[in-house]
């Protein structure tokens, strides 16, 4: 039955059908199809960048800098290119590189620290957060390539830790100005700098909603560091996680179904990489390893149906589909994005909605 499997999927290569038919990403959208997880982790020793799927699997060192540490990955709008931190070059600076850990480039080059990246939606611009001082850090930002940097927050307080609203319009950011650390919204161009947080509470780490009707954060507001969604405005504050060791560093999903975090709720002295549902149902594990995992961020990928993760659906996504639902694969790099008709499946139905769309007779998947 097998060889009868592997001559079927041989035998539609062989037709010119799905060797013929290639198309290149569509432009990414909400809901957008979720990729891999770069994260940062220290279990070779120093901190490099990995990235994994979204069940801790094709697990993939990315950068490999034993005298460097590596930080604070974040991905691109459309999934091409990754920014990070490094020490590499003595002090923090920004750089970019791509899925593969391929072609690093240097972004910053400064005396003092810059970290923290973040792409805008339109990848044209990435806002950091600088240090203009040794006790004062701003948010900046700069085009792509590094050039024209400005100081958007000049503030005397700390500034950190920006995020992007998904029309690109505003950004959320940390900010020290009100004693502890509070959820700050502006203008992408700086202007209209409110705090949405207005509590007492230490509230940290801002991630933007793909449909930009939530910020999920961390915050102390109860006590210990939990997960918390609210709206642009501050208002409607849901607690998403509830247990007695910290939960930190939220990061939705390009579908906006998910989100992953760092968590300490197993070892107070070890932090680990969880996937939960967007209404903080279903948290699991997905590093289970002794090192140090965080600062997890979800690949947003152009459309469904990319079944390795490659930034393209085309006719090698559906071979590999038809392989898996014949036996002869036992996993995929990105299993979630196969099931192109989401009914829980896997099979040649997909395979053949791929082609279809590679062919252009149906616009999306």
């Amino acid at each position: 039955m097998r060889n009868v499997k592997l001559a079927l999927v041989f035998a539609l290569l062989a037709s010119g059908f799905l060797a013929g038919l290639a198309a290149g990403p569509a432009g990414a959208t909400f809901p957008g199809a979720n990729g891999l997880i770069a994260f940062q982790t220290n279990r070779d020793g120093n901190f490099e960048i990995y990235s994994m799927n979204a069940q801790g699997g094709a697990l993939m060192r990315l950068t490999n800098n034993p005298d460097a540490e590596n930080y604070s990955p974040s991905w691109s709008p459309d999934g091409r290119k990754l920014l990070f931190r490094s020490t590499r070059d003595g002090n923090e600076e920004i750089y970019l590189m791509n899925p593969d850990g391929s072609d690093e480039t240097r972004l910053t080059f400064n005396d003092t620290i810059d970290r923290y990246p973040a792409f805008s939606p339109d990848g044209s611009k990435i806002t950091y957060t600088a240090y203009v001082s040794d006790n004062n850090s701003d948010i900046f930002v700069m085009n792509a390539d590094g050039s024209n940097p400005v100081n958007l927050t000049n503030n005397p307080a700390n500034d950190a830790l920006s995020a992007w609203s998904p029309d690109g319009s505003r950004i959320a950011f940390v900010s020290e100005r009100d004693s502890s650390k509070q959820i700050y919204v502006m203008d992408a161009d700086g202007g209209d700098q409110t705090n949405i947080s207005n509590n007492l509470a230490v509230e940290d780490q801002p991630d933007w909603s793909p449909d930009g009707s939530r910020i999920a954060v961390d915050s102390n507001r109860h006590g210990d560091i939990e997960i918390y969604a609210m709206n642009p405005d501050g208002s409607a504050v849901l607690r998403l996680t509830e247990e007695p060791l910290a939960d930190e560093e939220p990061d939705w999903s390009p579908d906006g179904t998910q989100l992953v975090f760092r968590s300490r709720r197993n070892d107070n002295t070890n932090n680990e990489i969880y996937v939960m549902n967007a209404n903080g149902s279903n948290p699991h594990n997905i590093t289970n390893n002794p090192a140090f995992d965080r600062n997890a961020e979800w690949q947003p990928l152009p459309q469904s149906g990319d079944a390795d993760c490659n930034l393209t659906v085309n006719s090698i996504d559906a071979a590999l589909i038809l392989q898996y639902g014949a036996g002869l694969l036992d996993t995929l790099r990105c299993p979630t994005n196969a099931d192109t008709n989401h009914d829980g499946r896997i099979n040649s139905i997909d395979s053949a909605l791929i082609l279809q769309f590679v062919a252009g007779l149906v616009d999306e998947l």
